[in-house]
Parts: structure tokens; C-alpha cells; sequence
């Protein structure tokens, strides 16, 4: 099996880089759209701000390669929030894959900093993603943006107020906390998606 991990204007890919070769998968770090469309999984990972990411995949055509993928993809953090209709970020229009928008953290209280940054807990998870998962676990998050809970959400988290911790429609799943900087959790995530 081969992995594509999209490489793109976006910070962060060397981590899943890390997190693939770690589990023992054959990967290759790609902005060609035939690579990316003859593999068997793929990855499109990132930390990054919408507007400019979304600039940079038009410009590289990469945006018509992601929606058109038919295998098992996995957005992470910016890649989730890009794989959605829109973003309040710049007022962004991104690929659409998920029918719902991007809103902005507004904190009602001083305790509560923007971004959300560190531990927070998966809960009412429902996917093949999450194989093997017993109770509520932690994951990492860095994020100021967030995804309303919707009719794809398969994982919820509360921080400000509960949202979508993870997506999934058809051949598309999503994360919007790191897999691959969430441990022993994160290790068995991302081979639950590589096992799809």
C-alpha cells in the first residue's frame, strides 16, 4: 500500500511525514496530482490560514485533485477546515466536501484563550476511525477555528462550546486535532485509517 501525503504551502506535514514512516507504511510526499490520485490512501495534513493555503492549491491545481480523490483520504487540522464550504478566516471559500462552515472561537470568558491549545477530550465517537476506542481519550489541539457540530460529525469536543472534533462523508474523513503529536491515541487513529 502506498500512502500520498499532499505537500502544500501548510506547516506541520513533517510530523505526519514521521508519524506515517513510524507505523511502517510506504509514503510519498507530493504535490504531483498523479501521485496523489494513483495512491491507495491519502493524507492531507497542515497548520496554516486558510485564505492563502486555499490561493496556493488553486494556484497548483491541487484543489480539483482533492475533491475528486475516490480512495480513503484524511484531512488534519487545516485540512480539515479547508475540506469544508467556507471559513470566516479572511471569509474564505474552500473545497466544499463538507456542507458547513468554519467559525471562529468566541470565548465568554477570560479562561478560555483563543487559540485552544494543548489536551482536550474525544466524545461520542462513531467511525471505523476510531476503532478500538473504549472511553473518552485525549487528543491534541492547536486551533482557533472550529467546526460546528453537523450531520458528518463523527467526534465531538467542548471547548467555548461543543464542535466537531472529527468528520466523516464517504470516502472522506477528517480530524481537527493532530493524530500524529496525540500519541499511543494518535498512532492507533491514523492506523485505523490506513486499515479502511
Amino acid at each position: 500500500m502506498r500512502v500520498a501525503i499532499i505537500k502544500y504551502n501548510a506547516g506541520n506535514i513533517c510530523s505526519v511525514v514521521n508519524a506515517i514512516e513510524r507505523l511502517g507504511y510506504e509514503y510519498v510526499l507530493t504535490d504531483d496530482p498523479n501521485e496523489i490520485i494513483s495512491a491507495d490512501k491519502v493524507v492531507f495534513p497542515g497548520q496554516g490560514e486558510a485564505s492563502t493555503t486555499m490561493s496556493y492549491l488553486k494556484e497548483h491545481g491541487l484543489d480539483k485533485v482533492i475533491v475528486s480523490l475516490e480512495q480513503p483520504v484524511l484531512g488534519i487540522c487545516i485540512g480539515m477546515q479547508l475540506l469544508c464550504k467556507h471559513s470566516e478566516e479572511y471569509d474564505t471559500n474552500c473545497l466544499g466536501v463538507f456542507d458547513v462552515d468554519v467559525k471562529r472561537f468566541s470565548p465568554i470568558s477570560k479562561d478560555l484563550k483563543v487559540p485552544q491549545m494543548g489536551w482536550n477530550t474525544l466524545t461520542d465517537c462513531k467511525s471505523e476511525l476510531f476503532k478500538g476506542f473504549t472511553k473518552s481519550e485525549y487528543v491534541y489541539f492547536i486551533h482557533s477555528y472550529y467546526v460546528p457540530l453537523c450531520e458528518d460529525t463523527i467526534a465531538v469536543t467542548d471547548y467555548v462550546q461543543q464542535y466537531s472534533s472529527a468528520l466523516h462523508k464517504g470516502n472522506f474523513y477528517a480530524t481537527q486535532f493532530h493524530p500524529e503529536k496525540s500519541g499511543d491515541v494518535g498512532e492507533r487513529i491514523l492506523r485505523n485509517f490506513l486499515e479502511i
